[in-house]
């Protein structure tokens, strides 16, 4: 097939367009999430159960992507996915209790999941197809898509604008958005040329008689399960995980209390609070523009552990903020720290002996998932018991095991070389 240079710009911008509109709707409800504890009276506790939602619809979900992805495709899972996770994030704002409410993050989350695989799955086929690497940047573009979201909806709360209103012309917005995506994408990397894509992959798994794909068979089959056993598996994913499971959890935190701590920590509008989500999307963005060099010159080890000691003083400066600036500061750090944990575990547990690429990722995915579950009940039930303060300072916890597994990254990948 013969490629323009025109059309791999097309392709690459429907793709990060599909990324960008992702990141939007979802940060487009977060900095509300002060005004509806405000307006529902939920306590800590309460509030960290409701958001808790997001995350086990996203789990409950794990199985279903797969088998809209092969009856549907992924673009039109792509397009579907965020047409309902605007809906979802819509009628949050119509919620008159926390079971509402969480039932509504529960969508959002379960949706979220949906999309996040199935944009992973154009991604992949469009990267394969132009034979040029995309992925990392496309994450990058989803922080950025949260970051413009996030700093909007700020605005639009602190001009007192109805909450319901914004998000229903999020949903209009991202609507417009995702099908300009697919039309890119469809015009510039056809079905067939993804099904193609597919094709190869299928051959190169199955083994096709050539002697690639013999020896792909060949190390598939060395790298059977068979070959180690179940817990020593395991044992070598789950220090992958923690680290995983420390970035999804400073991010999780940053999501559902950094606008609440701007508030209580350092009197902070409640309707001008997002701009602390902003900051932290922000700067993880920035993170992961930068993080592929940064890996490439020092290695995924030593970016985890200094990520991990930027995740311990950000959280440090963040508990004992007591102005805006310092808050700030703080939370900036964590975002930055946070950056390049989930994309180094993951490309790590591709390497793990004896289950196979995908079998690694998915096993170290799933105990993310589960672990970040537990993140915003944890905060909630300490602030309940104690102060906001101390449920926030479990960051600096969290810094500290981040560079205590980090070497765990960089000793992953030589073990599979």
């Amino acid at each position: 097939m013969i490629r323009r240079p025109g059309s791999d710009i097309t392709a690459i911008t429907g793709v990060g367009l599909y990324f960008g509109c992702n990141g939007l709707v979802f940060a487009a409800l977060l900095p509300w999430y002060p005004l509806l504890v405000e307006r529902l009276g939920l306590s800590s506790w309460e509030f960290g159960l409701v958001v808790a939602s997001f995350a086990l619809g996203a789990i409950v979900s794990s199985v279903v992507p797969a088998h809209l992805i092969s009856r549907f495709g992924p673009n039109a899972v792509v397009v579907g996915g965020t047409a309902l996770l605007a809906l979802s994030a819509a009628a949050t704002a119509w919620s008159v209790n926390g079971a509402m409410m969480a039932a509504c993050l529960f969508l959002v989350g379960f949706c979220d999941a949906i999309v996040d695989v199935a944009q992973n799955v154009v991604g992949i086929s469009i990267q394969e197809t132009l034979s040029r690497s995309i992925l990392s940047s496309m994450h990058a573009l989803w922080s950025l898509g949260g970051l413009v979201s996030g700093a909007a909806a700020t605005m639009a709360a602190g001009s007192g604008m109805d909450m319901r209103a914004y998000l229903a012309m999020i949903a209009v917005v991202s609507g417009v958005v995702i099908l300009s995506a697919r039309k890119l994408i469809g015009n510039a990397v056809t079905a067939r040329a993804l099904a193609e894509s597919d094709s190869d992959d299928d051959a190169e798994a199955e083994g096709s008689g050539s002697a690639a794909s013999e020896s792909t068979a060949r190390e598939s089959a060395a790298a059977g399960p068979h070959h180690r056993p179940k817990r020593a598996i395991l044992l070598m994913a789950l220090p992958l995980a923690v680290v995983a499971i420390c970035g999804t959890a400073v991010e999780d935190i940053a999501n559902n209390w950094s606008a609440i701590a701007a508030v209580e920590f350092s009197g902070v509008p409640a309707a001008t609070a997002g701009i602390a989500f902003s900051v932290v999307i922000g700067s993880q963005c920035i993170g992961r523009f930068s993080g592929d060099v940064l890996v490439q010159r020092f290695g995924p080890a030593a970016l985890a552990r200094l990520g991990g000691g930027f995740i311990a003083l950000g959280g440090l400066i963040v508990v004992t903020a007591i102005e805006p600036v310092q808050l700030l500061i703080g939370l900036g750090l964590m975002g930055y720290g946070s950056a390049t944990l989930v994309p180094g575990a993951l490309g790590a547990a591709a390497h793990i002996p004896g289950v196979g690429r995908a079998g690694g990722v998915t096993l170290v995915n799933w105990i993310m998932r589960i672990g970040y579950l537990g993140t915003s009940p944890l905060v909630g039930v300490i602030a309940t018991l104690g102060t906001l303060r101390w449920g926030l300072s479990v960051l600096i916890v969290i810094g500290a095991v981040t560079t205590i597994f980090a070497g765990r990254l960089g000793r992953q990948q030589v073990q599979a070389g």
